[in-house]
């Protein structure tokens, strides 16, 4: 039980990285790797709302997604708007976004130094038990309110205008050029949504990822794990991902150690690949077919 609840909470919050730089590969052709400097900021953004407004969980949760978003934003404009559409797009985007990230964690470095900041517990330090296991506030607070966000971003994406934009221009962006869906309008509503996601699992990850310079790039490597195996592109398959790795996680540290923990979920990578190489996604076209 001890293993599922792990699962579970680890999935949620992977799951909501993982989505995001899907939303940006699937949307842009953008593989978006200054995400992990996102999710810093939004750790210092919440430290920062705690240490100057107020240590109320909201205030703290509205910290983070706010400079989240403005992050996302900021990727938008410094590295999406200069190149877009240009000769190598591909790789001159992946180039700029990891020279975005660099100057980033050395900004941070400057900013705030070396030390590593503290966030209060945002769901209080109560206990409860299911089966014998013993479930932490933080634990369930999480899992439900990562839950809610997904849940309210796939709704997002099937209900309003802007994701019926982002859906077309994933499937075919020429056919979406030709009805009037703007790339560029859709990439900052996609980059800004990603830098949500982003800072509302950072938030969430608090107690396990403190606020310092380099704290972004094991959680980019997550959710780069998760999009990978769910497929670029795919929010299903992201989904699917962020529990097979968040299992993969739980069970490796259960039986034997965190220094596997890396291993095991590119061994998992690896496999799926092997299997499918379009990843989960691949997977569930197939059985949907």
């Amino acid at each position: 039980m001890t293993d599922l609840i792990t699962t579970i909470n680890l999935a949620a919050v992977y799951g909501l990285i993982g989505v995001g730089i899907s939303l940006t590969w699937g949307g842009l052709g953008f593989l978006n790797l200054a995400h992990g400097v996102t999710f810093a900021a939004s750790l210092y953004g919440a430290w920062w709302a705690q240490e100057n407004i107020s240590d109320h969980a909201s205030v703290i949760f509205l910290g983070g997604i706010v400079v989240g978003a403005f992050a996302g934003a900021v990727v938008w404009l410094s590295v999406f708007l200069p190149l877009d559409g240009k000769k190598n797009w591909d790789m001159r985007s992946i180039i700029a976004s990891l020279g975005l990230a660099i100057i980033g964690v050395n900004t941070f470095l400057l900013v705030f130094g070396p030390q590593r900041k503290a966030i209060e517990y945002l769901f209080g330090t109560s206990k409860f038990k299911i089966g014998g296991s013993t479930i932490t506030a933080d634990k369930s607070g999480a899992i439900i309110s990562a839950s809610v966000v997904m849940l309210l971003v796939v709704l997002a994406l099937v209900k309003s205008r802007i994701g019926l934009g982002v859906r077309a221009l994933t499937q075919n962006p020429e056919g979406a050029a030709l009805v009037g869906i703007g790339r560029r309008q859709a990439a900052f509503a996609i980059l800004t949504v990603s830098g949500i996601l982003a800072g509302f699992a950072a938030v969430l990850l608090s107690q396990i990822f403190y606020p310092e310079p380099n704290i972004g790039y094991l959680p980019l490597l997550k959710g780069l794990i998760v999009a990978l195996l769910g497929g670029l592109g795919s929010i299903p398959g992201a989904v699917v991902a962020a529990l097979l790795v968040g299992a993969t996680e739980a069970v490796t540290a259960h039986y034997l150690d965190q220094s596997w923990i890396l291993l095991t979920q590119f061994a998992l990578i690896a496999v799926v690949l092997l299997v499918r190489p379009r990843g989960v996604a691949g997977i569930l076209e197939v059985t949907r077919a």
